[in-house]
């Protein structure tokens, strides 16, 4: 048999206990408040999921990709010719991105 103690608590506390107890005796029902209590409390996350951040990454090269080639595509139809260099970097970096999210996503 367990060992039983006395817990003193307000008469408004004590209404409210039965009220919404049910059938559950009182201890019972303040033992099951403790539990899913602490069950949510195992539930709740402080941060995020590997795949949540490995979504928001891809996400993020998305972006960074379609910001480049809207930029690309803008400087050529206003007829500005970037340099050799500089357009072969931007479209390397263009290509990596797009390679990445394409092989990741398969």
């Amino acid at each position: 048999m367990s060992e039983k103690r006395m817990l003193i608590v307000d008469a408004q506390l004590v209404k409210r206990i039965d009220d919404n107890r049910g059938d559950m005796g009182r201890s019972e029902f303040i033992n099951f408040l403790i539990e899913n209590q602490f069950k949510e409390e195992t539930k709740k996350q402080d941060g995020i999921t590997r795949e949540e951040f490995h979504q928001f990454q891809e996400g993020t090269k998305e972006l960074l990709r379609n910001f480049l080639e809207f930029f690309i595509s803008y400087g050529l139809e206003l007829g500005k010719q970037p340099g050799d260099n500089e357009f072969e970097q931007l479209s390397r970096k263009l290509q990596s991105l797009g390679s990445s999210t394409k092989v990741k996503g398969s």
